[in-house]
């Protein structure tokens, strides 16, 4: 063969290589991208090429790791073409060289590093939808060399290997919400519902449980007719019964049992001591995490558990409405107030709004006056109750009073249902309006103390030694 047909079969083949060589790093990058729930939603939707694809996605490091070895080969060959062409032209080894590595990097760079990469970046599942079935031939060919070649690798550099999705770790999905909902894909409290499931695995039950001081309990010798009277005042469908004292839980009483056992029953039934009505209490180490606390409740099929401290005495309660309130904020029933109002107008230019109002629905509300918050807010800060614990410097308390972007803030608020003092709305004053007096603002959402109204609080948790 000539020179010149070298040349030119060097040519042709590296028109077929680069390009493939393209083809496998737009693969390759778009496998990166996938959710397996979207390929999962694929197939359900019977769209051609998703079952495929979904055997691909469960078993990507290994796909990847293919379309590696090829790509590499692929670009290691276009590398010789390129030095047989410019050595057939230019004759000269020094200068061919030279000009072979050029435009092999240039040549690698474009076709298969930018155009490629972008195609497949951007176009992840129409990609990956085509050459999923070409890529299960392929694995049955080719698969076992590829598990040899990374087989060797391991050996020779140990380690965690080819991450197996998009994300490798947790900070990395957190900044992809985040990003998401600066874009607009999810809402601010999508995003909040996303951060907390995550906050879970860092959140002890100590942190959410009903303080012993506020748990409502009752003796082992009431009757099941007193049980079912104070599950009625309090609200309650489950109640802890107890021994000689707080410390000596016994068992959990349901509702449920008590009024099977009571309605329409005798007198004697309704005598029943609640000793034998109740149920195994579960008791849970008060340091235990909640993603960990949350599967073992699911797992045993029970929704309150009894939380010891590190010397066997009981810390607190902790129900999975308790937990689940930490991914979706507070849950109210038919026995919660029920008077929350988002947005409540007192006066021009005066809102009461939820603690939890996000800066923008605030600045929504003063639209006439172009409210805006300096940059380093709006990175530290998301809601109003953020935004007076970025003035004061630690967590707001009810009653506390604060100017801040034009505004004045008074926090309002009281204890929860675990016993702790929150701040649950902020009244707020717009840059044009007077800081509201106490007559602009009712004097029982400002209790200074954050305690609750006498009248607010069932008999029962008051005595909790005579519930009758």
């Amino acid at each position: 063969m000539t020179d010149a047909a070298v040349v030119v079969s060097a040519v042709v083949a590296l028109l077929v290589v680069l390009p493939f060589a393209g083809v496998l790093s737009s693969v390759e990058t778009a496998l990166g991208s996938l959710s397996v729930a979207r390929v999962e939603a694929l197939v359900k939707d019977e769209k051609p090429g998703a079952p495929r694809l979904l055997r691909v996605v469960q078993d990507r490091p290994d796909y990847i790791n293919l379309l590696v070895l090829l790509r590499t080969a692929c670009e290691a060959s276009a590398a010789v073409l390129v030095t047989v062409v410019a050595l057939g032209v230019l004759g000269d080894r020094g200068s061919s060289v030279a000009v072979a590595v050029t435009v092999v990097t240039l040549l690698i760079y474009v076709v298969v590093g930018v155009v490629s990469r972008t195609v497949g970046r951007r176009n992840p599942y129409s990609v990956s939808l085509r050459s999923a079935t070409v890529l299960v031939v392929v694995r049955r060919v080719l698969g076992p060399l590829s598990r040899v070649l990374v087989w060797f690798g391991g050996v020779v550099t140990p380690g965690r290997g080819l991450r197996a999705g998009p994300f490798s770790t947790e900070i990395e999905l957190r900044e992809m919400v985040d990003i998401a909902q600066e874009r607009g894909v999810v809402e601010v409290d999508e995003r909040r519902m996303i951060q907390s499931v995550f906050d879970l695995a860092d959140t002890t039950a100590r942190e959410i449980m009903v303080p012993r001081p506020e748990i409502l309990w009752i003796e082992d010798d009431k009757t099941a007719a007193q049980a079912v009277r104070l599950c009625v005042r309090s609200g309650l469908s489950r109640v802890p019964v107890v021994g000689e004292s707080v410390d000596d839980v016994l068992g959990v009483v349901y509702l449920k049992d008590l009024v099977a056992a009571t309605y329409d029953a005798s007198a004697t039934a309704r005598a029943l001591p609640v000793r034998d009505l109740m149920r195994e209490p579960v008791f849970v180490p008060d340091s235990r995490n909640l993603d960990d606390l949350l599967e073992d409740m699911q797992r045993d099929q029970v929704h309150i558990a009894v939380l010891v401290d590190e010397y066997g005495g009981t810390a607190g309660l902790v129900s999975i409405e308790d937990i689940l309130e930490e991914i979706v904020g507070e849950i109210s029933d038919e026995y919660d107030d029920g008077d929350d109002v988002p947005v409540e107008r007192i006066s021009d230019g005066v809102y009461r709004v939820e603690a939890w109002t996000s800066l923008g629905d605030l600045a929504e509300l003063y639209e006439d006056v172009d409210l805006e918050f300096s940059d380093e807010i709006l990175d530290e800060v998301d809601t109003v109750a953020g935004l007076a614990a970025y003035q004061l410097g630690k967590v707001p308390l009810p009653g506390a009073e604060l100017d801040i972007a034009g505004l004045h803030l008074t926090c309002e608020g009281g204890r929860d249902r675990r016993g702790r003092i929150k701040v649950r709305t902020v009244v707020v004053a717009g840059p044009t309006t007077p800081a509201p007096t106490h007559d602009d603002v009712h004097e029982d959402s400002r209790t200074g103390s954050g305690q609750t109204p006498d009248e607010d609080v069932p008999d029962d948790t008051r005595d909790r030694t005579d519930h009758e």
